[in-house]
This record gives C-alpha cells, structure tokens and sequence, in this order.
C-alpha cells in the first residue's frame, strides 16, 4: 500500500502574549485516530518533524475525558516510528502518497515560521497529493508561500481552530495572535463552524479539520482521495 508522511511539530510550548510559555506539543487525538485509520486500512505512516526532534503530546489530550475514558498514553508509546521520526529537512515529497499535519497549539510555535515546511505545503498542494491538515496545524500554512511571495492558500477554502474556540478553551485573551483571523488576512476562504463540531472542508486535493472531533472524518476523506 501507500506511504503516508505525518508533519509533526516539535514544539512543546506556545509563548504567549505576556512572554510566558504555555506547554504544549501534538494533540493525541489529532495523532492517533488519523494513525489508526490510515494503517488499519493497510498503509504506512512515516513520521518528520523539525530537526527530527522527538515530538511530545500535550498532557491535556492525554487526559481519559477528553479520549472517551481511554488513557491513549500506551496507544501513542506503541506507534513504531514516533520516537524515531525523520528530519523534514530530509523528506523528498516523492517518497509519499499523502501528507497530513496533527495539530495541538505547539504548530503555533515552531510550523508557523518553518520555511521547509512551507515549502512541502506548497509542493504537496500543487502536485495534487492529498494533503490534510487538522485544528491548529494549519497555521503551518503561514509560511507557505510562492517565490513572490504570495500564499500558496490564497483563496483556498479551508478550516481550523476558531477564534470561539480559542475563546472557549480559555487562551485567547492570551494569544499573540488567533489562528482563525491570520488565515483570513493571508487570503484563505475560511470556513468555520459551530464550536467542537466535526467540520471538515475540501478543496481538490486539500481536506482540512476544524479541530480534534475533526480527525476521524478527515482521515476518512484522506482514504477516499488515495483510491
């Protein structure tokens, strides 16, 4: 079957707007459920990361409520590959069928400057590849641009965490900045829903969530794109 390349961050802390470091890192459902999905459907997922540095959960996604009662902590510590990711400096886009980006707030750290990244963003969304991005990991696409310099999203419908969520989870009045309005001002149609809904949005090859109840439907889409 396909190999399917998952972008993680590196991070493990957001600085806030009063210079304080919030800790962070990956959500855990963002991860695994996609995880999940793509390998039990038969394909393999290889894991990169800035630097190749190892990626860390945020221990509020380890938390059983907010995983259906389940501690996930053995679940993520069985995955082959995530201790031992590759450096993104390193990855060549035509090893992969498919690239996918979990979110957690630490992509507001280190993804949204991360000029290799951004430069795989635009190469996977010109070369037709499914690409999924979920919750706060598209503000990896701030820093994907064109040679002008021009965002590579401009005018490309997509979702993420929204400012009421931000609002809700207690952190927005701590931001430097709200994801939801910095898509907005790099040109993208941003399309957010009812706060913890599922929403999902498409757009050719790009299938981005709109948070963490977003993973599993935009797994599901990624499939169908792969044939």
């Amino acid at each position: 079957m396909s190999k399917i390349l998952f972008v993680v961050t590196g991070a493990t802390y957001w600085t806030l707007n009063d210079g304080t470091r919030h800790p962070t890192g990956f959500w855990a459902e963002e991860l695994l459920t996609p995880y999940k999905t793509f390998t039990q459907a038969g394909h393999e997922v290889v894991f990169a990361t800035p630097g190749g540095v190892v990626p860390v959960a945020d221990a509020g996604s380890l938390a059983p409520e907010v995983n259906g009662g389940r501690d996930v902590a053995p679940e993520l510590d069985g995955i082959a590959g995530l201790a031992s990711p590759l450096k993104l400096e390193e990855v060549d886009l035509a090893d992969y069928a498919a690239v996918f980006y979990p979110g957690g707030h630490g992509p507001m750290e280190d993804l949204t400057v991360d000029a290799t990244s951004g430069r795989l963003l635009v190469e996977a969304l010109e070369s037709g590849k499914p690409l999924g991005v979920v919750c706060h990991a598209p503000a990896a696409l701030l820093a994907a641009n064109r040679a002008d310099g021009t965002s590579a999203f401009a005018g490309r419908k997509i979702t993420a965490f929204s400012n009421e969520e931000e609002r809700l989870g207690g952190l927005a009045d701590k931001a430097i900045w709200l994801l939801e309005d910095r898509l907005n001002a790099i040109g993208a149609d941003v399309q957010v829903a009812a706060p913890w809904t599922p929403n999902v949005v498409i757009d050719g090859n790009l299938v981005t969530g709109q948070n963490p109840m977003a993973s599993g439907p935009l797994a599901a889409e990624l499939l169908k794109h792969l044939g």
